[in-house]
C-alpha cells in the first residue's frame, strides 16, 4: 500500500530534523551529501518513499520512456537481440534501477534466457552472460557542484538555517573528490560559472563494470561531453522535477522532488575501458532504435495503420527528435567472455 504524501510543511520539518541528525550539526555539507539524503535516505529519501513517482497519473513528478508503454520494452528487446547476433537465448537480461513493481520487459515477448530486475535497494550482483540495461539510472546519482567566484573555484554546500530552512553556503575547503579535479576545471571562466560534477554516476558505472559478468551494456540517459559541461553550460545542468514541473530550486521540497543533472559521458566510458569493455558507442535514442530495431519499428507501423493508435503514438514519442529521440542517448558496450566461458 502506498503512503499518502505529507503536506509540504510537515515533510520539510521532518527532513530538517533528519538532515540535522545525519550531518551532526555540521555548518554545511557538500551538495552531494544533501542530495544523497534527499533522494536515498531510508526515512526521508525521495526514491525510498512508497509512492508512485513516475508516469502521467495525478501526484507523479515525471515520466520516462519506460513509463510511456510497452513499445519501449519491445524496442529494447529487439535492439539487444540484434546486437547479440542470434545468441540472445544464452543471456540473462538484467534491469538496474527499475521503479517498484514494474520492469521494462513487462508483457513483452523476448528471446532472453531469463530476466532479473534490480531496484533501488537491491544488491548489485552480476555474473555470467548478461544484457545489463538501465534507463535514467546515472543522472539521478548525487553530484557535487562548484562555481567560479573571486578568481577561484568554490564548492557549493548546503546548510540548515536556524528556522529549519535549507540554504546554500560555499564550503571553506573543497571535498576530496572535488579537490582531485580542480586542475581539470577551466582556468578563467565567467564569474558565477557553475559545473555539476557527477562523480557518483562514474562510481556506479565502475561498480557495474567490475562485477564478474560479460556481454552487452545498454545505458539510456541524458548527458553531455565534458567539453560542453565545462564551457557551454554556465548555470550547470542540475534541475528538480515536482508534479511534472521543472525547476532550478534544488532545495525546495526536500525528499519530495527528484533531483538530477546531465551525466558526463566520458566519465562513464572510462570505467568500461578500464574493465575490458570494447565497442563502446554512444548515439541518440532515435538513431539507436532505427539502426538496431528496424524490424520492431516496421512491425508497429504495419500493425497500426492509424497514426494516432496507442502503439504508434508511443513510437513517435520515443523516436521524435523533439521528444525522447534526441534528448536521450544510448551508451552501448560489449565485454567478451573470459577464456573458456560460454557464450
Amino acid at each position: 500500500m502506498e503512503h499518502a504524501p505529507e503536506n509540504t510543511a510537515a515533510a520539510t520539518r521532518r527532513f530538517a530534523d533528519r538532515f540535522a541528525a545525519l550531518t551532526g550539526g555540521a555548518t554545511s555539507v557538500p551538495f552531494a551529501r544533501f542530495m544523497e539524503i534527499a533522494l536515498y535516505d531510508p526515512e526521508v529519501g525521495y526514491y525510498t518513499a512508497r509512492r508512485q513517482r513516475v508516469g502521467r497519473a495525478e501526484g507523479t513528478d515525471f515520466y520516462t520512456a519506460a513509463s510511456i508503454g510497452p513499445v519501449f520494452g519491445r524496442l529494447v528487446a529487439g535492439a539487444a537481440a540484434e546486437l547479440l547476433g542470434g545468441a540472445a537465448g544464452e543471456f540473462t537480461f538484467v534491469e538496474i534501477g527499475a521503479e517498484p513493481g514494474v520492469s521494462v520487459l513487462d508483457g513483452v515477448a523476448h528471446p532472453f534466457a531469463a530476466v532479473r530486475t534490480l531496484r533501488c535497494a537491491d544488491a548489485l550482483e552480476l555474473s555470467g552472460p548478461a544484457v545489463v540495461f538501465s534507463n535514467e539510472l546515472f543522472d539521478a546519482r548525487p553530484f557535487h557542484r562548484v562555481h567560479w567566484l573571486d578568481g577561484r573555484w568554490r564548492e557549493i554546500g548546503v546548510r540548515l538555517a536556524e528556522d529549519g530552512s535549507l540554504a546554500y553556503e560555499d564550503l571553506p575547503t573543497p571535498s576530496p573528490a572535488v579537490a582531485a579535479v580542480l586542475d581539470r576545471l577551466p582556468a578563467a571562466p565567467a564569474a558565477g560559472y557553475t559545473i555539476d560534477l557527477p562523480f557518483e554516476a562514474a562510481d556506479l558505472m565502475r561498480r557495474i563494470a567490475s562485477e564478474p559478468w560479460h556481454g552487452l551494456l545498454l545505458a539510456f540517459d541524458y548527458g553531455r561531453p565534458w567539453e560542453y559541461l565545462a564551457h557551454d553550460a554556465p548555470r550547470g545542468t542540475a534541475r528538480a522535477y515536482h508534479r511534472h514541473r521543472q525547476s532550478n530550486d534544488l532545495l525546495a521540497n526536500p525528499g519530495e522532488q527528484d533531483l538530477t543533472c546531465h551525466v558526463c559521458w566520458e566519465w562513464l566510458e572510462v570505467p568500461l575501458r578500464d574493465n575490458g569493455f570494447e565497442r563502446i558507442r554512444r548515439e541518440s535514442q532515435e538513431a539507436f532504435f532505427l539502426r538496431r530495431a528496424p524490424a520492431v519499428v516496421q512491425a508497429i507501423i504495419q500493425a497500426s495503420p492509424d497514426p494516432l493508435s496507442r502503439e504508434r503514438t508511443q513510437l513517435k514519442e520515443l523516436l521524435h527528435p523533439g521528444l525522447f529521440g534526441q534528448k536521450f542517448e544510448v551508451l552501448t558496450a560489449w565485454r567478451p567472455p573470459p577464456p573458456g566461458a560460454h557464450p
